[in-house]
C-alpha cells in the first residue's frame, strides 16, 4: 500500500520539479545539503583543499545569477520606482502613498526590534554556550584591524546622509548606490507628474521598455537559480559543518524563532488590514521567499517579488512598483530583529548587563541603520557592528557569528522579502491607483 501510494505519487513531483521554480530550488537546497555534509570536514571523505576546489566550481552558477540580477537592478529600480510614482497620477496622491509606506515601514521595524528584545531576554541564548571557550577561538589581530575599519564607518555616518542626495546620479548608478537611485527616481517623478502628460509620454514609455527588457533578462537568470541554491548551500555547508551549527545552536534558535514571530506578525497584517485569505496568499509568496532564501539578497528578488506582486496577488503596478524597490532598500525588519538578538547575545558572552537606555538606544540605532542597508549577501554583519559600537559591546566578537551568519541571512531575507509583499497587499486594499496605461 506503501509503495503503490508513493509511485502514485511520482508524476506530481516530478511535475512539481519541473514546472515549479520553488520545488527546483528546494530540490537544489536539499541536494546541496547533502553533497556538503559529504565534503565537509566530519564526513572525512575529501580533504579540505580538494573540497574547496569543487565548491568554488559548484558556487559558479550562484555568483553568474547574482552578477546578471546586478547587473539589470539598477536600471530595473530606477524604471520601476517612477513607473510607480507615476501612476498615483498626482503629487497629493504620491505624498500620500510616500508618507503611509515610509511609517508602515518604520512600524513594522519597531516591532521587530521589540520581538528580538523580547526572545533574547526570555531565551537568554548566551547562557546555552561555553563562553569560555568560545571567546579563547577569537582571532584578535584579525579582528582588531575590522574594528579600525568600522569606527571610521561609523565616524563617516553624517557625510552619508547628507551624500544620500547624489551630486552626479551617473556616479550613483555606477557605483549602485540604492538609497541615491531612488531618491534621484523621486524628483524625476515628481517632475514628470507635474508636467503636461504628453511633454513626459515618451520618457514614460521608454522606461515601460526599459522594465520589460530587464525583466526578460531576470528570466533568463531565473533559469540558473536552482542550480545557485545547489552550490551556495554545498558551499556553506562544507565550509562551516555540523560542529559549528550545533555549537551556536541555541543563538541561531533565538533567532529564528524571533523571525518566525515576525512572520505570525505579518500574517496577521494580511488578514486584519489586508483581508486576505491566509493559505492562499502563502503559496502565492513562496517563489519569491524560496528565492531570498537561497540568494540571501532582497534586491536579487526584487524582480520576482515584483511579478508575484502584479500577477499573482493581482496588486496595482502603480502599488507594487513604489512599495516593492523601496521596500528592498528601507525594509529589513529580519536584519533588524536578527541585529537586537545578536548584540544580546554576545552581551551575555561578555556578561554585559545591557540597561534600558541602551537597551533604546540599541534599538535607535538598528532602526536608523536598517535603512538604506545594501540589500546584499554579508550586508547584515557591516550593519551589527555599529550598532555593537554604540551598545558597548565588544566588536571582536563578531568573529564568533561569521561561522553561522549566512544560513541566518538567508533566513532574514525571506523575513524581509515578506514584508515588502505583505506592505504591497496592504496598500493595494487602501490606496485608489490606477494602473499604468500600457502604450
Amino acid at each position: 500500500m506503501v509503495i503503490k501510494s508513493f509511485k502514485h505519487q511520482i508524476p506530481q513531483i516530478s511535475y512539481l520539479v519541473k514546472k515549479k521554480l520553488w520545488a527546483q530550488v528546494l530540490v537544489g537546497l536539499f541536494l546541496g545539503l547533502l553533497l556538503g555534509l559529504v565534503l565537509g570536514p566530519e564526513a572525512g571523505i575529501v580533504d579540505k583543499d580538494t573540497s574547496g576546489i569543487i565548491t568554488t566550481w559548484l558556487s559558479i552558477p550562484a555568483h553568474l545569477f547574482l552578477k546578471i540580477i546586478q547587473m539589470i537592478i539598477v536600471p530595473l529600480i530606477f524604471a520601476s520606482i517612477i513607473r510607480g510614482l507615476l501612476s498615483a497620477g498626482s503629487v497629493e496622491q504620491l505624498r500620500t502613498m510616500g508618507i503611509s509606506v515610509a511609517a508602515f515601514f518604520v512600524i513594522t521595524t519597531v516591532i521587530a526590534l521589540g520581538i528580538g528584545v523580547f526572545v533574547a531576554t526570555t531565551i537568554v541564548p548566551g547562557n546555552f554556550v561555553d563562553s569560555e571557550a568560545m571567546l579563547s577561538s577569537l582571532e584578535i589581530d584579525e579582528t582588531e584591524q575590522l574594528v579600525e575599519n568600522i569606527e571610521f564607518n561609523f565616524l563617516d555616518i553624517p557625510q552619508h546622509i547628507i551624500g544620500i542626495i547624489p551630486s552626479n546620479p551617473l556616479t550613483s548608478f555606477m557605483s549602485g548606490e540604492m538609497l541615491s537611485i531612488i531618491i534621484f527616481a523621486l524628483f524625476v517623478a515628481i517632475a514628470m507628474i507635474s508636467l503636461p502628460k504628453k511633454k513626459s509620454e515618451s520618457i514614460t514609455d521608454l522606461l515601460e521598455s526599459i522594465q520589460e527588457i530587464t525583466m526578460k533578462v531576470v528570466s533568463w537568470a531565473m533559469r540558473l537559480a536552482p542550480l545557485a541554491a545547489f552550490g551556495l548551500m554545498a558551499d556553506i555547508v562544507s565550509k562551516v559543518g555540523l560542529d559549528a551549527l550545533v555549537g551556536l545552536g541555541a543563538y541561531m534558535g533565538t533567532v529564528v524563532i524571533g523571525l518566525f514571530i515576525m512572520m505570525l506578525a505579518y500574517i496577521v497584517i494580511i488578514k486584519v488590514f489586508a483581508r486576505r485569505p491566509i493559505i492562499s496568499t502563502l503559496k502565492m509568496m513562496k517563489d519569491p521567499l524560496l528565492l531570498a532564501f537561497s540568494t540571501s539578497s532582497s534586491a536579487a528578488v526584487m524582480p520576482v517579488s515584483l511579478k508575484t506582486a502584479e500577477e499573482k496577488m493581482k496588486v496595482k503596478p502603480a502599488v507594487s512598483q513604489f512599495v516593492i524597490p523601496l521596500g528592498a532598500t528601507i525594509n529589513m525588519n529580519g536584519t533588524a530583529l536578527y541585529q537586537i538578538v545578536a548584540v544580546f547575545f554576545l552581551a551575555q558572552l561578555f556578561s554585559i548587563e545591557l540597561g534600558a537606555t541602551t537597551i533604546i538606544l540599541i534599538a535607535v540605532t538598528a532602526l536608523m541603520a536598517s535603512i538604506g542597508a545594501p540589500s546584499a549577501p554579508g550586508a547584515g554583519i557591516v550593519i551589527l557592528s555599529s550598532i555593537l559600537l554604540a551598545a558597548g559591546v565588544p566588536v571582536i566578537g563578531i568573529v564568533l557569528l561569521l561561522g553561522v551568519d549566512r544560513i541566518l541571512d538567508m533566513t532574514r531575507t525571506m523575513v524581509n522579502v515578506s514584508g515588502d509583499l505583505t506592505a504591497c497587499l496592504v496598500f493595494n486594499k487602501r490606496i485608489k491607483a490606477e494602473h499604468i496605461p500600457k502604450s
